[in-house]
């Protein structure tokens, strides 16, 4: 008999983890392919370590083909899929179509940037969603601190040196704890003219930082952030975005060169190309995962719906610990429904969550308990290197140098500001241009 053809989309926590799943339950008695536009999986909270210049990219990567035996690698991005004939296309990274046919198929394409119709956003701010979008702003963080150190303007200086975050959420509170400590550490070793020391913003219309979180984590991170010199200003939101700055809905213009967009994510707009039900954008699925009318389709992520257990008529919020799990979930159904083990509903335990404020410092809540300091930057190092699959000593040597020596602070220019758009449903592949628009 001919070996079952298992097809994943897209290999974040949750894909990456079905994928794992299926690996190991079916050992090598169905075809197993998994699709994605990059080659490696992104451990996605460690990336403000990179823009911040903590970490090495190639460090919250890790290989796919490497640690996914008897999977097999197809690159693209899936844009279309056929429910009644089983089949996915895609377009690989030098443009060539393809076609997947499937027995069972597995929808895991994540997340994407949340746009808002604010004037001049999606012209003047970027994401930060991918390897290709830290790199940027790493490299923007250092040329506007270089240049801010040889403007002779007091006005051009200050607005070089200013640095803006939309979203007080978990990205946009490690972000800015994290660039802080950057911005701060360049001005040590290249002082801004006019004795101007860097300002970062982080706004949000939410009435505390992360809003979504424990309010002993939020009162933490709220703390912590002040102390250490970032603006933080909640009940505010952008009005409009200029390539000079960004006008407060308070009415106040604030000078800068730079804005970073982390007001939260939408699902991938491939979802809606299934023309199946959906709820905010998720695509509705059963307890066990499965598409109702589709036992072979399968969705688990930032692209499912997945009902809550724990609070019914709800459903489980859009984080990477619900998509770790639900991807093992997943693969276990999988290949119940092909004759290995038995299926199970979707279940999970609330783990607390950890908030990386950059140095020594966090915020965390492990198991309930609430944390802070040094200590709660112990637990959240601990718990990244033991979630991540791969590259933990790379990783813990990258933080043991950072520690003791000082940060390089160089430009490298591989990521312009055109090549990651705000507006992309593929954060995690930089833009090129097409034949015709050249690249000037």
């Amino acid at each position: 008999m001919s070996r079952s053809r298992i097809v994943v989309v897209g290999a974040g926590f949750a894909g990456y983890r079905t994928a794992r799943t299926l690996s190991r339950l079916t050992r090598g008695r169905a075809d197993i392919t998994l699709l994605n536009p990059t080659d490696y999986f992104l451990y996605l909270p460690l990336l403000p370590h990179v823009a911040a210049g903590v970490l090495e990219p190639r460090r919250v990567t890790v290989s796919l083909t490497g640690t996914l035996p008897r999977v097999r690698l197809a690159l693209g991005e899936a844009d279309g899929i056929d429910l009644e004939r089983r089949e996915v296309t895609y377009t690989d990274p030098e443009g060539t179509r393809g076609r997947l046919a499937y027995d069972r198929f597995v929808l895991s394409v994540g997340s994407v940037n949340k746009l808002l119709p604010v004037p001049g956003v999606a012209e003047h701010a970027h994401g930060f969603r991918g390897i290709p979008e830290a790199l940027y702003l790493r490299d923007h963080i250092t040329r506007q601190m270089e240049l801010a150190a040889a403007a002779r303007d007091a006005g051009t200086c200050r607005a070089r040196c200013t640095f803006v975050v939309v979203g007080a959420g978990y990205t946009g509170v490690e972000l800015a704890a994290h660039g802080k400590l950057f911005t701060d550490a360049l001005t040590r070793a290249r002082p801004p003219r006019h004795g101007l020391r860097p300002r970062w913003l982080l706004l949000d219309i939410a009435e505390r930082v992360l809003p979504e979180l424990d309010p002993r984590l939020s009162v933490t991170a709220d703390r912590v952030l002040r102390r250490r010199g970032v603006d933080v200003r909640t009940k505010t939101s952008v009005k409009e975005a200029t390539a000079d700055g960004v006008l407060l809905d308070d009415g106040e213009f604030v000078d800068t060169r730079t804005l970073a967009w982390c007001v939260g994510v939408r699902p991938d707009p491939l979802v809606e190309g299934l023309h199946q039900p959906l709820e905010r954008g998720r695509l509705c699925v059963d307890p066990y995962l499965n598409v109702p009318g589709h036992p072979e389709v399968f969705a688990c992520g930032d692209a499912a719906a997945v009902p809550d257990p724990r609070r019914p008529g709800q459903y489980t919020p859009m984080t990477a610990q619900h998509a770790w799990r639900q991807g093992a979930t997943a693969g276990r159904n999988v290949a119940a429904s092909l004759g290995l083990g038995t299926r199970a509903p979707y279940s999970h335990r609330d783990l607390g969550f950890t908030v990386d404020l950059g140095g020594a410092l966090a915020a965390a809540n492990p198991l309930g308990v609430p944390l802070s300091g040094p200590l709660a930057g112990a637990v959240t190092r601990g718990y990244h290197l033991a979630a991540m699959p791969g590259n933990r000593v790379r990783v813990a040597a990258d933080w043991l140098l950072d520690a003791v020596l000082p940060r390089q602070a160089v430009q490298l220019g591989l990521v312009r500001s055109w090549t990651v758009p705000l507006d992309t449903g593929s954060p995690e592949v930089p833009k090129v241009p097409s034949p015709r628009s050249g690249g000037g």
